[in-house]
């Protein structure tokens, strides 16, 4: 399945879009992770916003690109978060295709930066393998265990 790649500011996406985003958010966050919590957090509006869509424009994969100082001072680099694939569109490497835009956009949108995320723990090694090293110990968020991880600025995806 070949995706075409969409990274638009939250302003330039459509009613329709939007849907589909919190949709695909809360069907993989909410229902299959069972993690309760309010996913529109306030950030949607200030993030770009990655998108991986089909041939008949269906939304399959998607990362939020969080700008730096975003969620505070203490947030220094950009982000890459809620990184998400259709279960439709797993175990085709559609994750490893979703990060490597993901880590291009954002050295387009923040130039000679590197790049944040908060990784489910399980995931620490997929992450390692596109350059992210560990920065925190294990910690729980929403009932899974979650690592802080950094890839650093110029590092080859």
């Amino acid at each position: 399945m070949a995706l075409g790649w969409h990274c638009e500011r939250f302003e330039a996406l459509n009613a329709g879009k939007l849907y589909e985003v919190l949709a695909l958010r809360s069907l993989v966050f909410v229902l299959e992770q069972r993690c309760i919590y309010l996913d529109p957090d306030g950030l949607d509006p200030k993030c770009w916003h990655l998108q991986g869509r089909g041939e008949q424009d269906e939304l399959w994969a998607y990362a939020r690109l969080l700008p730096p100082l975003l969620k505070g001072p203490q947030q220094t680099l950009p982000m890459i978060g809620r990184v998400v694939t259709a279960s439709g569109a797993r175990g085709a490497g559609q994750g490893r295709a979703l990060m490597r835009q993901a880590i291009a956009e954002c050295a387009r949108l923040w130039p000679g930066q590197g790049i944040d995320i908060g990784a489910q723990a399980h995931l620490q090694g997929f992450y390692a393998s596109l350059g992210f090293v560990p920065t925190s110990a294990p910690y729980d968020e929403d009932g899974i265990a979650h690592i802080d991880m950094r890839r650093a600025a110029g590092d080859p995806a």
